[in-house]
């Protein structure tokens, strides 16, 4: 299935080329085709899934037909679709579900985590350590069993023998920065070390704190990039803020997040260093503590 959300962007893009070679506005389209101009500028920005039916009528209003028709129509199914991340409903949470969504059709995935583990990579133990953080700072807005179940589903789509090329520049600092406890840190570094052990395509470089990046200014917070198997959709960028994710399409944009990536990809350990080294601390941590986990 290919992404849903990057064909709502292919589709908003298409309605927008629509509109503008009919010389009509927002407000214009919305008039034609009875719908509000708040609805017709959400689906220009791929805000929201396409009505399968009211894009049909939008089609026939416009004069759309033959094979530009035919190619639409199947444009806005795909963009309609919904995956296996939508049955979790808000427990999952809109971030998540847009990762889900980009990894699930995804023929590369590449990523900076400066603040946090990878997602699809995460413990079950750990899931829960990071649940008390979030309670720390305000009242959950989702069941917490119900997101770690979407957690561990993600990571099992991840892992499917179809699944992408998945690589992971981890900063040193997530290690000993993050305030979960030492025997659950313990925990997920030796259950990363399984997966990354196990999975060839899934890789994982440590940047350690004290190695400089050459070439160019540091990043200022976690990004990913993705890349797809059909060439109709392009590579995107998303990068990772304290409220919210900004989607990146332009080709100058997602290059310059690429150009930082293979720096900070360079300046990190190799896969083989970097299981030695999560193995080193995660034999640390569980002396202190005196566990054996």
């Amino acid at each position: 299935m290919p992404s849903p959300y990057v064909r709502r962007r292919r589709l908003a893009a298409e309605i927008r080329k629509l509109r503008e070679s009919h010389d009509l506005t927002t407000d214009g389209l919305a008039k034609l085709v009875f719908h509000s101009r708040t609805k017709i500028t959400r689906l220009e920005n791929a805000q929201v899934r396409p009505n399968l039916n009211d894009f049909l009528d939008m089609l026939d209003i416009l004069g759309v037909t033959g094979s530009e028709y035919d190619r639409l129509v199947k444009l806005a199914r795909e963009a309609g679709q919904k995956g296996w991340w939508d049955r979790y409903g808000m427990s999952m949470g809109p971030r998540q579900k847009l990762y889900a969504d980009l990894e699930y059709s995804a023929d590369t995935v590449r990523a900076y985590n400066q603040t946090g583990m990878p997602g699809g990579l995460q413990a079950p133990e750990f899931v829960s350590a990071l649940v008390a953080l979030d309670e720390c700072q305000g009242k959950l807005d989702y069941v917490p069993e119900r997101m770690a179940d979407a957690r561990a589903q993600r990571q099992r789509e991840l892992l499917r023998p179809d699944g992408p090329s998945y690589e992971v520049v981890l900063d040193e600092c997530v290690i000993h920065r993050l305030a979960v406890p030492p025997e659950v840190m313990t925990c997920q570094l030796r259950h990363v070390i399984g997966v990354i052990s196990a999975e060839e395509r899934i890789r994982v470089r440590v940047l350690m704190h004290s190695t400089p990046i050459p070439g160019g200014l540091l990043p200022q917070s976690s990004f990913y990039l993705y890349s797809f198997p059909e060439p109709g959709d392009a590579p995107l960028a998303v990068v990772d803020t304290v409220t919210t994710d900004h989607v990146l399409t332009r080709g100058r944009d997602v290059a310059r997040y690429t150009g930082m990536y293979d720096r900070l990809r360079q300046a990190a350990l190799s896969p083989e260093d970097s299981i030695t080294f999560l193995e080193r601390v995660a034999n640390r941590l569980a002396d202190q503590t005196g566990s054996g986990t």
